[in-house]
């Protein structure tokens, strides 16, 4: 199983993530919590990318994809990937098809979380209260919604023309997406149960 989870930040790709790695048994890769665990760590990579994150600015493509290949390399070993969080523009959805392509690991789905700007911005405040990360910040959390409106919303199309994209309206109850996303995913479910 290959699939991208794409979506704004506080859209439940995390949530539902977390639980369809768990259920379909593939890795579950996030983007931004490497990028953060490189930060945390204070690696000469978490240093160059702490300020694009505090400010909830892209990080520059060849570092994102410099942290991805390893443990999508270990994940497609190990039976696939749940990706979320990347590609977040169609420049990077293309190196990753140049990449995945050479390696076998292409992308079969792309889940698209739907969620409309006031709903992100709420669970973003909530999210800050809760966990308290810095990007959910009220002003921060904004722009990095206006950032993805600019930079990722393009994919929506780019994988609509693709055939891959799933469309997912992840403003309704956390179950009720899950069924959605799981019943759209099951086609992909090479475990044999």
């Amino acid at each position: 199983m290959r699939v991208l989870l794409i979506g704004p930040p506080a859209s439940g790709k995390g949530t539902q993530g977390r639980r369809l790695a768990a259920l379909f048994e593939v890795s579950y890769l996030s983007s931004g919590e490497l990028l953060r665990a490189e930060v945390s760590a204070g690696t000469p990579l978490g240093q160059q990318v702490a300020e694009d994150l505090a400010r909830g600015d892209l990080v520059p493509d060849e570092v994102i994809l410099d942290v991805l290949r390893p443990p999508l390399q270990a994940a497609l070993r190990s039976g696939g990937y749940l990706l979320d969080g990347f590609p977040r523009t169609v420049a990077q959805a293309r190196a990753l098809d140049g990449w995945a392509t050479a390696v076998g690991g292409q992308p079969e789905a792309a889940v698209w979380f739907d969620v409309a700007d006031d709903e992100l911005l709420r669970r973003s405040r909530s999210r800050a209260s809760i966990e308290g990360r810095a990007d959910d910040v009220s002003a921060v959390a904004r722009h990095r919604i206006d950032v993805y409106n600019a930079a990722t919303a393009p994919l929506i199309d780019y994988y609509r023309q693709a055939g891959i994209l799933i469309h997912v309206d992840a403003a309704q109850p956390i179950d009720t997406v899950a069924a959605t996303v799981d019943a759209a995913l099951a086609p992909f479910d090479v475990r044999g149960h």
